[in-house]
């Protein structure tokens, strides 16, 4: 039992110091992000099935709008609110794509890849869910979360938070982005990479900086899909 408590935590470490040690010797500049979202029938991660998925790629700062991409999604659980607050109903579903063949079409973004996330948690448990439901092989993804990025800057402004000032729109809105169409998963993924540069930007963090450099935020993480 010890030997197998002293492999597990040698393994942990080892891999924690492999991670560390790619974040640092990774510019920003030679970094591609890919913004992910994902539009989900309920907030229920165990529940939830993807309706939508937009993505869009960037590079030293620069967005390449004619990367980006957007999947609907044949869905056939309950729906909920979805409908009102997406504008998907369940016809416009009915045309969508299988949900293997959507993952499969942009599981390719993943390899070498950073994902950018607005609330990693709930997009990574969904995506993971679909994974296991497709029976697709596992794959480990790397991702930062410009929540947690904003999290971290809010907590170091105030000691308790104002009630959601960690939304996307109002994130956007404290750096001084322009306003834009939220509930649609392709311009959800564009606002997230304009706002995850603009963060950059207020922590004073350049392209030629490492990806370490992001570490103590808390924002930088990897994540098993499958």
């Amino acid at each position: 039992m010890m030997k197998k408590f002293i492999h597990a935590c040698s393994s942990f470490l080892f891999k924690r110091n492999k991670f560390r040690r790619y974040l640092r010797d990774r510019r920003l500049c030679d970094t591609t992000f890919v913004a992910l979202d994902l539009e989900l029938t309920s907030l229920d991660a165990d529940k939830s099935q993807i309706t939508s998925m937009g993505y869009v790629v960037g590079r030293a700062g620069r967005i390449a709008l004619s990367s980006s991409g957007y999947h609907i999604i044949k869905t056939n659980g309950d729906l909920g609110q979805s409908p009102v607050i997406h504008g998907l109903t369940q016809d416009i579903l009915a045309q969508g794509e299988d949900i293997a063949e959507g993952l499969n079409s942009i599981s390719s973004l993943f390899k070498e890849n950073i994902l950018l996330f607005h609330n990693a948690r709930l997009d990574l448990m969904a995506l993971n869910s679909a994974f296991k439901q497709c029976q697709l092989p596992q794959i480990e993804i790397m991702y930062i979360d410009t929540l947690q990025l904003a999290l971290y800057q809010l907590n170091k402004q105030h000691q308790v938070l104002p009630n959601n000032s960690a939304t996307l729109t109002v994130c956007r809105q404290r750096l001084d982005l322009p306003a834009f169409p939220a509930h649609n998963a392709l311009d959800d993924a564009l606002a997230t990479i304009q706002l995850f540069f603009a963060q950059l930007n207020e922590l004073g963090i350049t392209q030629e900086d490492g990806l370490e450099t992001l570490l103590h935020t808390k924002a930088v993480g990897r994540y098993q899909l499958g």
